[in-house]
């Protein structure tokens, strides 16, 4: 298998494979996980040269980081490994909290399901539009002093919010959901403003929750526990009407001898040098063909065709309203 191209994370990190991989779903959202089958994921994902694997205290109430954390036991040189907190779970509901206080709890709890010394990226995972942004990321400056974590990141924040941390401490990366059909980044000011301070975007949800990759034809196709059917993208009529958006990508993965979910993850790195990508699977075949789009190359003009498909013509928010991210 050809090596992926690597870019730098943040401006001191590590150089990065720019297909990385996405472990949420192997716990929950997308319907019933098989723990045994998601390890030998991300065994087959390290295996083929993939570093960068991302969870999250909140995914499965701790259930993936303790997951993610049995593969690592054996190979923790093998990942640059990111997780996050600020999500507090509390039976059926949740809430943010990014106050430093919390956040030396959540750390230590990561650390302890992992079953490692040291975080290689720790996310604010939200913000809970109370706590200064500069005491949270003072804290998680902190953490790196403490040996606890290497480098800091945010996730769903505004421009804005990221110069005002990172004049606290180099912020090395924004987490912020990223593909054909959520441009946002593109318009508010995000992607220029981590491109100027030396900040890694990490582009999740990059194949639009499975939507751009073709698949999904109708509701009926995913798991009545699947957290799609309710989505504003998916429910109500929304998936029929975004259908037709699909017909460019695939004409230009035709064109490519390509998938199209290969041609909407070459998009999401085609706007630029520091933006890496982290779809998530629990299967090895979607694992192999999503790394392909590594080294698939568009035109400019197939770029642009793509964006303008998709720019503005996307029928229903992200997400429900309760589940906005507060981005400041």
């Amino acid at each position: 298998m050809t090596a992926q191209p690597t870019r730098q994370l943040g401006t001191d990190g590590p150089q990065i494979p720019v297909v990385g991989l996405g472990c949420m779903g192997m716990s929950e959202f997308y319907g019933q996980g098989d723990d045994a089958a998601s390890e030998q994921v991300i065994h087959e994902a390290l295996d083929a040269g993939v570093r960068l694997l991302d969870t999250a205290d909140m995914y499965g109430n701790g259930h993936n980081e303790r997951l993610v954390g049995r593969v690592l036991a054996n190979r923790r040189g093998d990942a640059v490994l990111a997780t996050k907190f600020a999500i507090v779970r509390e039976g059926d509901s949740r809430r943010i909290d990014s106050s430093p206080a919390y956040l030396r709890r959540a750390v230590d709890a990561s650390l302890r399901r992992l079953g490692i010394d040291t975080i290689d990226l720790y996310y604010m995972h939200r913000w809970d539009g109370v706590t200064p942004i500069e005491d949270t990321v003072g804290a998680m400056a902190e953490l790196i002093e403490a040996g606890k974590v290497r480098q800091l990141g945010l996730s769903e924040i505004s421009p804005e919010l990221l110069r005002r941390a990172n004049a606290v401490h180099p912020v090395a990366a924004v987490q912020m959901e990223l593909s054909l059909w959520t441009q946002d980044i593109l318009h508010n000011g995000l992607l220029a403003t981590a491109a100027e301070l030396g900040t890694t975007v990490v582009a999740y949800s990059p194949l639009g929750r499975g939507f751009l990759t073709g698949a999904i034809a109708g509701l009926d196709e995913l798991s009545p526990d699947d957290f799609r059917r309710t989505n504003p993208r998916f429910a109500d009529g929304a998936l029929s009407a975004n259908l037709p958006l699909l017909a460019e990508v695939r004409r230009v993965a035709q064109a490519h001898d390509a998938s199209s979910a290969q041609v909407a993850l070459a998009w999401v790195l085609a706007q630029g040098d520091h933006v890496v990508a982290i779809p998530g699977t629990k299967r090895s075949t979607y694992l192999h063909d999503n790394i392909g789009a590594a080294t698939l190359a568009l035109s400019e003009a197939e770029v642009a065709a793509l964006t303008s498909a998709f720019d503005g013509n996307t029928t229903g928010d992200r997400y429900v309203p309760a589940g906005m991210p507060n981005q400041g």
